[in-house]
């Protein structure tokens, strides 16, 4: 309960007519988020701050009658990585969200003396103070009591003890936030840390060290005051909890990592298997049914009309929305695993192993999610503790062989090597693998040189049974932006593909009645062929499918029937026609040398630009400018490895 009385609904009133910003700040794991998704439930929105990757929550606190941020969970406000940074700026003022009116502060009740630390550098800050007290039921199983009057009358400032997860206590603390609000800016200032305590003329480490002295000691000042609430705590005897007793067996590596193992083969199953009839449903719905309304619809209309609404546009939808089941999936996944504990124990035990790439253990998820399905192991980068490592991670997951090329593989192993199919398609595995951590040491020491290696700190939550309306909310929220923001970017790549196969680069034909050879987009294909020569498939056929693999790998095989006006193969195993003048064509190309060039083209397929909604995901997480570096440095790493394997290839 709040210590603090609410103030007269009067007063409240007068600073209802204004936009009050509040901003949520606190460590990670302490429920700072899930307070947040709590308080606005499915009135937010996901944005980055500007000039960053480091990703922020907003919405509308109604009860508080306020904006609620979300920023980036912070141990201190002496920044060291970027999503401190932006936590600094905003307390100060001068961030992404403009002025902030009060922070609420969140107090994890199993690390008071850790967590009153950043509250007094808040202070510092001249920020007005609000303090969420947290995590009491994990406090009172180790035996830990922390009297909420006691703090704040040591603070000066309102404390309310809150259960995010449950919501008890949300409504005391709304009403305290609007109390401190209307009371004026003095009222929630915590006394004994402003102003600053550091000399003005101090040299800058002197500042500081002045500056975490008077700050330690005012948290020693703080917890005695508090002491006789918290005997067990201060006294240094706390109690085994269960969470204890099973991290003694989990988090030991004979046991840990076969159980993370098993975990991440249930996600990957997750978006591989079970997302897939799903996908398939949404996409058959909007093509099939309402496709078929529509072309009813505009069966009066120019053939180029249908044809552009539901071959350029309905077919962006479509994919769009197919795609929303599977990050959906993925982020339940991801927030289970996190609102469970898990998580946290899965990081611990993949470290090591994550390390050498400047990344901690949480990048296993979503590089090992990405063997499935790019788009939602791009998603799944928000477990990442810090905005430079999600980038990191990121750029890398394009490099991860989903399944959708699996399609591309199974064909043209199954026409060149058809008695080493399964060794083709492994050694392509395996070179993605070698693709990741390659391109990751390359990125540490140039671009991410500033990824140093630090101590690997993570706070163990204890084990708790998940939130299902929170991770819902959580979920729909981000699936939403998915499909607001990256969906337009996809929808418009789309119809712009539709147009330059609809329309003919030669006389003699209809808009969208034009063999593909003929339209301007298989003009382009020509013109492009020759780049791939070196890699011994310089021939329009094969440069056209790999344009449609920009829109999607799925659609590399069909493209290549459709451009030898052939049918597509039931069974990619099973070329048959197309088998034929797939090995014709790449042995006319290659020189004799047709092998070679099928493995080289398969190469491409695995370390080029995945498909379209990578793109828009990875625009819509790190901006485009990443982006569009990214999608460059991959077609040329995708030549050259092309290249290098055809050429090594016809030696052998």
């Amino acid at each position: 309960m709040s210590c603090h009385e609410p103030a007269p609904a009067g007063a409240v009133a007068l600073a209802a007519g204004a936009r009050v910003t509040v901003a949520l700040v606190g460590a990670p794991n302490v429920g700072k988020s899930t307070l947040f998704n709590a308080a606005t439930g499915a009135r937010q929105h996901v944005v980055n701050a500007p000039g960053t990757t480091v990703e922020l929550a907003a919405g509308a606190w109604r009860a508080a009658e306020v904006e609620l941020v979300d920023l980036p969970g912070a141990y201190s406000l002496l920044a060291r990585t970027p999503d401190e940074q932006v936590t600094a700026d905003a307390v100060a003022g001068r961030g992404a969200v403009g002025d902030v009116d009060l922070v609420v502060a969140m107090v994890d009740a199993t690390a008071v003396a850790r967590s009153l630390y950043l509250v007094g550098q808040v202070a510092r800050a001249g920020t007005p103070v609000v303090v969420a007290l947290t995590m009491r039921d994990v406090a009172a199983d180790r035996g830990i009591a922390i009297d909420a009057a006691a703090l704040a009358a040591a603070l000066g400032v309102p404390v309310v003890g809150v259960d995010p997860r449950t919501g008890q206590g949300i409504g005391d603390l709304a009403r305290a936030v609007r109390g401190a609000i209307a009371a004026g800016p003095a009222a929630a200032r915590v006394p004994g840390v402003d102003p600053p305590v550091a000399p003005v003329a101090a040299e800058p480490d002197d500042a500081r060290l002045a500056e975490a002295e008077a700050l330690f000691a005012w948290v020693e000042r703080v917890l005695a005051a508090v002491e006789p609430g918290s005997s067990d705590a201060t006294a240094g005897r706390v109690h085994r909890t269960w969470s204890d007793r099973v991290d003694s067996v989990l988090l030991r590596p004979a046991v840990g990592i076969p159980v993370l193992l098993a975990v991440m083969w249930a996600v990957f199953q997750l978006v591989t298997v079970a997302a897939a009839p799903l996908m398939n449903a949404v996409n058959g719905a909007v093509e099939g049914w309402f496709g078929g309304l529509v072309r009813g619809w505009l069966s009066g209309a120019p053939v180029w009309v249908g044809g552009f609404v539901v071959g350029g546009v309905l077919a962006g939808v479509a994919t769009v929305l197919s795609f929303a089941p599977l990050i959906a999936i993925m982020f339940v996944a991801v927030a289970l695993l996190e609102d469970s504990g898990y998580l946290a124990r899965a990081a611990f035990v993949a470290d090591r192993a994550m390390r050498r790439l400047g990344l901690d253990g949480r990048a296993v998820l979503p590089l090992v999610v990405g063997f499935g399905c790019n788009v939602p192991a791009l998603a799944a980068t928000r477990t990442l503790p810090h905005s430079r490592q999600r980038l990191l991670t990121g750029l890398l997951i394009p490099l991860t062989s989903c399944t959708a090329r699996l399609t591309v593989y199974l064909m043209l192993a199954a026409v060149f090597f058809p008695h080493d199919a399964g060794t083709a398609v492994f050694a392509l595995y395996v070179l993605s693998a070698l693709l990741v951590v390659g391109v990751g040491l390359l990125l540490r020491r140039t671009a991410f040189r500033d990824l140093q290696r630090e101590p690997f700190v993570v706070a163990l939550p204890a084990y708790q049974r998940p939130r299902l309306r929170a991770i819902g909310t959580s979920a729909w929220v981000r699936v939403w932006s998915f499909v607001h923001k990256a969906g337009s970017i996809i929808v418009a790549t789309l119809a712009v593909v539709w147009v330059l196969m609809a329309v003919p680069a030669t006389g003699g034909h209809a808009i969208a009645d034009v063999p593909v050879g003929d339209s301007v987009y298989g003009r382009l294909a020509d013109g492009i062929a020759p780049v791939f020569t070196p890699a011994g498939f310089g021939d329009w056929h094969a440069t056209s499918a790999l344009m449609t693999g920009f829109v999607a790998k799925e659609v590399v095989v069909g493209s290549m029937a459709q451009s030898f006006a052939v049918a597509e193969p039931a069974d990619p195993s099973r070329p048959g026609d197309l088998g034929a003048q797939l090995r014709a064509t790449f042995d006319r190309t290659s020189g004799g040398a047709a092998g070679a060039a099928a493995f080289a083209f398969m190469v491409f397929v695995l370390a080029y630009t995945p498909c379209v909604a990578t793109m828009a995901e990875q625009a819509r997480l790190f901006g485009r400018r990443w982006t569009a570096a990214a999608v460059g440095a991959q077609l040329v790493l995708a030549w050259v490895l092309a290249v290098a394997a055809f050429q090594l290839g016809r030696l052998l």
